[in-house]
């Protein structure tokens, strides 16, 4: 059974979710994440939105996580491209099958984290 979370609850954990996956680019040599603190509000909102989403959908794969933050990517008028926020480009707009496996591990870690609150 989950519990019902408060807002701020959600705000912590998307916080604590940022922060590792930022710790994890980090880690494979990939310093364009920016603190939580740093990153525009959009960031910190999309971050809240997809703990919303896998609260909402604690089954749902992490190709199928991927494949909604590409189709609100696209739909935002987002395209494939180097990572620009102001361009509104990003080299993960592609497939599931081919991230690299940093990026693929990046969902596993996320779902792990929102999960572990259940």
């Amino acid at each position: 059974m989950t519990m019902k979370l408060t807002k701020l609850q959600i705000y912590y954990i998307a916080k604590v979710c940022h922060e590792a996956i930022r710790a994890w680019f980090l880690a494979n040599y990939d310093a364009s994440e920016r603190h939580w603190h740093d990153a525009e509000t959009w960031e910190r909102e999309s971050m809240i939105k997809y703990v919303e989403f896998r609260l909402r959908n604690p089954d749902a794969c992490v190709e199928t996580l991927h494949y909604a933050w590409t189709k609100d990517k696209l739909d935002s008028g987002w395209r494939v491209g180097r990572k620009d926020f102001e361009m509104k480009t990003h080299p993960c707009l592609i497939p599931f099958s081919e991230l690299p496996e940093f990026q693929k591990t990046k969902y596993v870690l996320f779902s792990a984290i929102v999960d572990a609150i259940k």
